[in-house]
């Protein structure tokens, strides 16, 4: 998957943006976002699948930026939440309701009351009981509510099994039978129209096959249903393409529609896809400075000034992120390092046993494919203000969240007088 870093005379670029002069600008750690690779991806899913209409509703737990967000509404996209807060910021980018759609296992009563009164698309439903719970805060609110229901397909979709989705013993979705009595028993939901179908397997899978298993069982399932006499509006693919990280092949749009439209022809579903990681990963880097360098018996390490609360993937789920430094430095040797943070646990790398150019304290080095779950899995741990955020679009960057302070670090905390 192509994206906008690269090296003009060694050091490297985010479009026409020095990524060193942003350093230099705003100090270290920080997340850096390409405008133009956020809306090539999803420019890419638009084209490929232009054939049916679809409405893709960015996943915004990957990468939930007011300025990445307002990006990808004005270019079309709709947005996939997944609680209350992201419906918070997709009200304050200007999405239109008609393209939100509501997933997630644990939605609260205020939760789904503030999604109804918004006029959202539609709910992802994920269980019997949040059914019920809908129907009657929709009765309560006088409303008439669309629902998708989930279907878990069980399909093991090949991936990490902290993102794989699909599979019977996970916590999400309803299999069949229990879908097929909903739509049997539709009428005991009178708020409620159960007008889609919703799947969505897992993430950064990189094949196709599992896919289309999960869909050939859902065709097979659709049309039982449309047999009897349910309709459906709403057919929601989810998301879960894979990217490149390292050494991975995944399948490009075009080759993810040439295996999946076919299987859906002459339908007319109003198609919505969920895609989060293929449009954010590969458009953000993380850029962080080497403190020191500590020579041991055992292993060299790169001490950066970023750690697992910036950037817990590695940690995580064991997750590669390729280590690009700002400068290259020609032939100089390359030295083997495990590239760590400053935090207090053993688990804080975000690289183990990694051939790189020789180190030294100061030394600027970004690391690859963290547009998607990297800011937005973030934290405060050991007490560490949160990175900053910057988009670049052509020759120009703009810091697009701050740096946080140390009262930021505080903010909302009182100590009682009885203390």
């Amino acid at each position: 998957m192509m994206h906008d870093f690269h090296y003009v005379n060694d050091e490297l670029y985010c479009e026409s943006v020095r990524v060193k002069d942003i350093a230099w600008r705003i100090g270290t750690p920080f997340y850096l976002y390409s405008h133009k690779t956020f809306v090539e991806h999803l420019e890419k899913l638009q084209r490929a699948f232009k054939s049916v209409k679809p409405l893709i509703c960015f996943s915004m737990k990957a990468n939930s930026n007011l300025a990445i967000l307002r990006t990808l509404v004005k270019k079309g996209a709709g947005l996939d939440i997944v609680s209350g807060g992201e419906l918070f910021r997709a009200k304050k980018v200007l999405c239109p309701p008609s393209r939100i759609v509501y997933a997630g296992v644990g939605k609260t009563d205020q939760e789904i009351e503030d999604a109804i009164r918004t006029g959202i698309l539609l709910f992802n439903v994920e269980s019997i009981p949040e059914l019920s719970r809908i129907e009657r805060i929709a009765g309560k609110l006088r409303k008439k509510v669309n629902v998708s229901l989930r279907v878990n397909p069980d399909v093991d979709p090949g991936t990490h099994e902290h993102i794989a989705t699909g599979k019977a013993e996970t916590k999400f979705g309803l299999d069949m039978d229990t879908v097929h009595l909903v739509f049997m028993r539709a009428d005991q939901y009178p708020h409620l129209l159960i007008c889609g179908i919703h799947v969505h397997i897992g993430s950064q899978i990189v094949r196709g096959e599992p896919f289309v298993k999960a869909f050939r069982k859902i065709l097979l399932f659709l049309t039982h249903l449309e047999k009897e006499g349910h309709k459906v509006e709403f057919l929601n693919l989810g998301g879960g393409l894979g990217i490149i990280y390292s050494d991975e092949r995944p399948q490009t749009a075009d080759e993810f529609a040439k295996q999946i439209l076919p299987l859906f022809k002459g339908k007319k579903y109003t198609f919505i896809f969920e895609p989060g990681r293929f449009i954010a990963g590969n458009s953000g880097v993380l850029v962080s400075r080497v403190l020191y360098i500590k020579e041991t018996q055992a292993k060299n390490f790169a001490i950066i000034d970023g750690g697992m609360n910036d950037l817990i993937r590695p940690a995580l789920y064991g997750s590669f992120h390729d280590i690009w430094p700002l400068k290259k430095k020609g032939l100089t040797r390359k030295s083997t390092y495990d590239v760590v943070g400053p935090i207090c646990e053993s688990g804080d790398f975000l690289a183990k046993n990694r051939a790189l150019q020789e180190l030294h304290p100061n030394d600027l080095v970004a690391f690859a494919s963290a547009g998607a779950y990297g800011f937005s899995m973030s934290s405060n741990y050991n007490a560490r203000p949160r990175a900053a955020e910057v988009l670049v679009r052509g020759s120009k960057f703009e810091v697009v969240r701050e740096r946080e302070t140390y009262l930021d670090l505080i903010r909302g905390e009182r100590i009682p007088r009885w203390v």
